[in-house]
């Protein structure tokens, strides 16, 4: 057997090797491939001003994303109810939002809200909010964390401002690639413009295209010279 496999040029520890080695370079592709992104639940102590005083509530915060176009889409989900109202909320009564922070590589807020409650809280309760989304839109590249910033309540006529007072870890990070700017659509130098009415005339072009096109040009006039050129002598040697 070690004599057909030194005949064949292959060895079992060899080609042990080389599988192993095979193996350790794929999965190594795969972790560069694979997104950088980083989620986990991060306890909000949220201390909340109500219309009838101060109250406070923790809540475990997890905020998720979804690539959407040259962005992300972001829920924000609430675990535990927070504050209270002295009466009962009616369905539809209770609208929330929030703002998310940005840190890292980008600065700023994401505002995000929910839609209205979708059956009535009873009184002295903790109050559920819904999911609340937004969209992202990166302004560069590196990473960004997400954390959960201030909550607001809107209900029968009052509002409820919640402000996380533990100085909460971020519920997210990302490792993203912006194209730049404000993330709004804009058009520069290179975008298309007409104006005054007219017919959309275009000034002429210089550079490497017009060098090629007479070129080109002068090319096809000195072959089509040539070509008569041969085709005078010919005639020419037959009368002769």
């Amino acid at each position: 057997m070690a004599r057909f496999h030194e005949q064949h040029g292959r060895r079992p520890g060899r080609a042990a090797g080389l599988a192993a080695a095979a193996a350790l370079t794929a999965g190594t592709a795969v972790m560069l491939t694979a997104p950088a992104a980083h989620a986990e639940v991060v306890d909000v102590n949220y201390q909340c001003k109500t219309p009838i005083g101060n109250k406070g509530a923790v809540s475990p915060i997890d905020i998720k994303s979804t690539p959407s176009g040259g962005g992300y889409k972001l829920v924000m989900s609430f675990q535990k109810g927070v504050s209270s109202s002295p009466v009962e909320l009616g369905k539809g009564a209770m609208k929330p939002s929030a703002l998310i922070s940005l840190g890292g590589a980008q600065s700023g807020t994401v505002p995000v809200a929910g839609p209205p409650n979708d059956k009535a809280i009873p009184a002295n309760t903790p109050i559920k909010i819904s999911d609340l989304s937004g969209t992202y839109t990166p302004k560069g590249s590196g990473k960004v964390t997400f954390t959960a910033g201030t909550l607001t309540i809107k209900a029968l006529g009052t509002t409820t401002t919640c402000t996380p007072s533990n100085h909460p870890k971020p519920s997210l990070t990302l490792d993203v690639k912006g194209t730049g700017g404000s993330g709004g659509s804009q058009e520069g130098a290179g975008g298309s413009a007409t104006g005054g009415g007219s017919s959309g005339a275009q000034l002429p072009q210089t550079g490497p295209a017009d060098s090629a096109v007479a070129l080109g040009t002068l090319g096809g006039t000195v072959l089509l010279a040539g070509a008569a050129g041969v085709l005078w002598l010919t005639r020419r040697h037959q009368r002769a």
